[in-house]
């Protein structure tokens, strides 16, 4: 999966020189989380909308008009701005991205192709990203089953059971977070399961039988009436 498929498009920039204020009001009217800097097409900084939402409640809770006036008509977005923030390629990886935002504490990266900003990923490009792997708009279902210790084949023996139902399996997605080595160097782990099938009770008795407990299962949307 790489960052260009997955990136805000075109996204909206303003130069250094913009209000404060202005920044706000674009990041609200817009839904926007970010907005990149750019003077004379270089990338300067970065605006964040939670970072602009906690100055202007702070000046909102100070009461104070002299506050109040130089946040709307004076404070620019230069003296407030992320400067020099982490960026990514288009190129790049969204495991990557994933691994620098978690690594620096940062919800949002503009993405570069050479010196010139043609994109923003953020925290809601990878909500839809997982919302697209786990079907969350499509009519599928899925279960987890309890940490398996993946050695070969494992995978492919759980993938046959689930065939083997009639269901059709859609997407294996190995869960990281509960990762431990098992005495013989496998890592066990949580294995989510995303499939279409007419009746999930078969699917679950059928792992649960060939020594794969079923620790959840996810509901199944309604078929729609015509």
């Amino acid at each position: 999966m790489i960052v260009r498929n997955w990136m805000q498009t075109s996204p909206m920039t303003i130069p250094s020189d913009t209000l404060a204020s202005e920044a706000k009001r674009l990041l609200s009217e817009h839904n926007l989380h970010a907005l990149a800097v750019v003077d004379n097409g270089q990338l300067r900084g970065l605006v964040t909308r939670a970072n602009m939402l906690r100055m202007g409640h702070f000046v909102l809770r100070t009461q104070n008009p002299d506050e109040f006036s130089f946040f709307v008509n004076r404070l620019k977005v230069r003296d407030i701005m992320v400067r020099n923030p982490a960026t990514v390629q288009g190129g790049d990886s969204v495991e990557y991205c994933l691994q620098l935002g978690r690594e620096l504490q940062v919800g949002q990266f503009p993405v570069m192709e050479g010196e010139q900003v043609v994109g923003i990923i953020s925290g809601a490009e990878m909500f839809h990203l997982a919302a697209h792997l786990l079907g969350a708009w499509e009519r599928r279902t899925g279960v987890t089953l309890a940490p398996v210790k993946l050695g070969p084949g494992v995978l492919g023996k759980i993938a046959d059971v689930v065939e083997a139902t009639g269901a059709v399996l859609q997407a294996i997605y190995p869960h990281r977070r509960h990762d431990k080595e098992s005495h013989e160097g496998y890592p066990e782990k949580k294995v989510i399961l995303r499939f279409q099938a007419e009746e999930v009770a078969d699917v679950v008795a059928a792992l649960e039988a060939a020594g794969f407990p079923v620790s959840e299962i996810g509901a199944q949307k309604p078929k729609q009436v015509a």
